[in-house]
């Protein structure tokens, strides 16, 4: 029974620095003064959210010059969503949560400053019951029968 004595402790191995220690600045620092070898590597455009890089031609669009420039709706598009929402009685909000979008898409529609999405405009015609394209603007949209 002596192998089981409680005074003593047996230490099986000790633990390393940690990964980001070792990739400090003063950690590399130090293992440079020893000599040991240090490898390190930029990683490219790391830690970056890709989807919100500014290329070349986002820049020339923001510019919007007379030639290259975003179709805006029109502010008589805006003015009869305004219409056919006041006379439901919905606010941007309730329309916004109809066509599961975001209020601001809304509020974007109806000052002009939106680019316009088929989608989005069929979305809106349909809740507030006017037509949004076309010649006819702003007159109330028929509903075609569904064909069986």
């Amino acid at each position: 029974m002596a192998e089981s004595d409680w005074d003593t402790v047996t230490v099986l191995r000790k633990k390393g620095p940690s990964s980001a220690q070792t990739k400090s600045k003063q950690a590399v620092a130090a293992a440079q003064r020893r000599g040991e070898e240090v490898e390190t590597t930029k990683k490219w455009s790391a830690g970056q959210n890709k989807q919100h890089l500014v290329t070349k031609n986002t820049a020339k669009l923001d510019r919007e010059t007379e030639e290259l420039h975003h179709e805006r709706v029109p502010l008589e598009v805006g003015k009869v969503i305004q219409k056919g929402r006041q006379d439901k009685g919905m606010t941007q909000k309730d329309l916004a949560t109809k066509i599961n979008e975001k209020p601001q898409v809304i509020a974007d529609y109806e000052s002009g400053k939106a680019i316009p999405n088929n989608q989005i405009i069929s979305k809106i015609e349909r809740i507030i019951g006017l037509r949004l394209r076309g010649k006819e603007i702003g007159l109330p949209l028929e509903l075609k029968p569904k064909k069986k």
